[in-house]
């Protein structure tokens, strides 16, 4: 199972709490991580402040070598899918290959009233971007051509998250991967059983979609600085058996990615990083 985790802790607060990202993301690559993951609201809210996805991990594969950058996820219908295809292209290209667009349909009425965008219908265009986007890759696209190809061969990996049977069969028809939130091994399970089902409508077998999530962790002494929607990955009182049993049961039942967040201040982070880098990593990467 591939480990990432995100370059700075689960809902900053204020704008000073991302000036050490880019020390964070080479901490992760030195300590053996696999990916680093970026969050997408155009607005701060609730979730506190969130930098650009595109902007911010295009800064971490300029100040690192080997680790993969992934957002998670990008909220797709907020966007021009031209110019999203050009700039996740580059990104790919500059980044050598490294990056992985993971997208979702978005939820936040005001983000989309900002931007000018329906919230109504945005599954339906979503299918539509993802379809124009893999076009435009492959160079398949009538009468245009993108200003940067990318340099993964039809562009880069794309996660698509959602659970229902829409975003199921979305994944299917447009993804190398689906991506998931806070799943534990039976809700992973039900989901591949559903992916079975619509795999035979969508022509594709099931077995070639990647299962990825993104998952909360308190490591062990740490406590959390903020609530968390959903349960942390080993429980409320963590400890490295209960995480590595979890992480173990989602390997099993299919789970080939796992992305962390830590919701630990921004002064613990490395702390937390290093911990799992000793407790996690080695069972699951080889780190």
């Amino acid at each position: 199972m591939r480990i990432g985790v995100g370059p700075h802790r689960l809902w900053p607060g204020q704008e000073s709490e991302l000036d050490g990202v880019l020390e964070t993301a080479r901490t992760a690559e030195r300590l053996g991580f696999d990916h680093l993951v970026a969050g997408s609201h155009v607005l701060a809210g609730d979730l506190g402040v969130t930098p650009d996805p595109l902007v911010l991990l295009s800064a971490i594969a300029g100040a690192t070598d080997r680790i993969r950058v992934v957002t998670s996820v990008l909220i797709l219908p907020l966007y021009n899918p031209v110019v999203l295809a050009h700039q996740a292209a580059t990104l790919d290209r500059v980044s050598g290959g490294r990056f992985t667009l993971g997208v979702g349909t978005g939820w936040d009425a005001a983000e989309f009233a900002a931007v000018g965008a329906s919230l109504r219908g945005r599954g339906k265009r979503m299918d539509e971007q993802l379809a124009v986007m893999r076009e435009l890759w492959e160079d398949r696209a009538e009468g245009m051509r993108l200003g940067v190809r990318p340099r993964t061969p039809g562009g880069p990996e794309v996660w698509i998250g959602g659970e229902s049977d829409a975003a199921l069969s979305r994944a299917l028809r447009y993804g190398d991967g689906w991506h998931g939130s806070g799943v534990d091994a039976a809700a992973l399970t039900a989901v591949r059983e559903r992916l079975a089902t619509l795999g035979q409508e969508a022509g594709r077998d099931p077995d070639t979609l990647a299962l990825t999530s993104g998952a909360f962790l308190v490591p062990p002494g740490f406590s959390p600085a903020v609530d968390m929607p959903w349960r942390p990955l080993g429980g409320e009182e963590a400890t490295a058996d209960s995480v590595n049993d979890e992480l173990g049961r989602l390997a099993e039942a299919g789970l080939a990615s796992c992305s962390l967040w830590l919701p630990v201040t921004t002064e613990a982070l490395p702390d937390a990083l290093a911990w799992v880098a000793a407790e996690v990593l080695p069972v699951f990467s080889g780190g």
